[in-house]
């Protein structure tokens, strides 16, 4: 079993992927953010979607949601957390190696560095391009992760994060010549430790810029932040952009 497929791995460590902030900054960039402007009707599909985070943000914005995810754990707390904000939002659960839905789609996110789960490169190509199956003529693909670059700036700093009735110990280790980069993560709690680690592809600018491009797509940009913000030394995060040409 590949560590993407563990419901246990997301519930017991849900916390730290998933904290009350991040629904905070879903809804500020939704309404400010000009990668994530939507109007009444858009249809966004949110691939690998999680509890529903940015689902909820652009449901509440007018957009036609579809969220994605493989994990029925995941997949649930969505479900609870579209009622609770009472927001409608279609729900699937998919794996997006696979998922294709021909043409459906006015604008694909793929938030949090969900990409690159696939530790063969021709995979993470295979999702770009079912993404631009996906996308109607003059959609938009967006994808969010931590580039090299930005990456370089920090990694291998352990880092230790409070929970709820615990603690969360993170250390970062670069694999394969800057191929990979695999995250051990221990949470304290209660008296016990349990252990995780993912390994995920690591792409600079560049190289996810080229990846869109040999995946079909057009007028791909790369920014540092969701204020549309270059590229740069001051950048947080890689956003990249491309669209299927009408």
């Amino acid at each position: 079993m590949h560590w993407y497929e563990d419901d246990d791995l997301w519930v017991g460590f849900a916390d730290v992927m998933f904290p009350p902030s991040r629904a905070e900054e879903a809804e500020r960039l939704t309404a400010t953010s000009p990668l994530l402007e939507v109007s009444d009707g858009t249809k966004v599909l949110d691939l690998a979607c999680g509890p529903a985070t940015h689902v909820v943000a652009l449901a509440r914005r007018g957009a036609d949601v579809t969220g994605v995810d493989l994990s029925p754990a995941m997949l649930e707390r969505a479900r609870e957390a579209c009622e609770s904000a009472d927001v409608a939002a279609k729900l699937i659960q998919a794996d997006m190696l696979e998922y294709t839905e021909s043409g459906a789609y006015d604008l694909i996110i793929n938030m949090y560095t969900s990409f690159g789960y696939f530790t063969d490169a021709g995979d993470n190509l295979t999702v770009l391009r079912n993404a631009f199956t996906s996308l109607a003529p003059g959609g938009t693909l967006l994808i969010d992760v931590l580039g090299k670059e930005v990456l370089a700036g920090w990694v291998g700093r352990p880092k230790v994060v409070d929970v709820d009735g615990g603690t969360v110990f993170m250390r970062d280790t670069i694999l394969d010549d800057w191929t990979r980069l695999k995250t051990d993560w221990t949470l304290v709690r209660g008296g016990e430790a349990r252990q995780a680690s993912i390994v995920s592809y690591l792409y600079s600018a560049a190289e996810l810029k080229a990846l869109f491009e040999t995946a079909g797509f057009t007028r791909v940009e790369c920014f540092g932040d969701f204020d549309g913000s270059p590229y740069d030394n001051h950048a947080r995060r890689l956003i990249v952009r491309g669209v299927r040409a009408v």
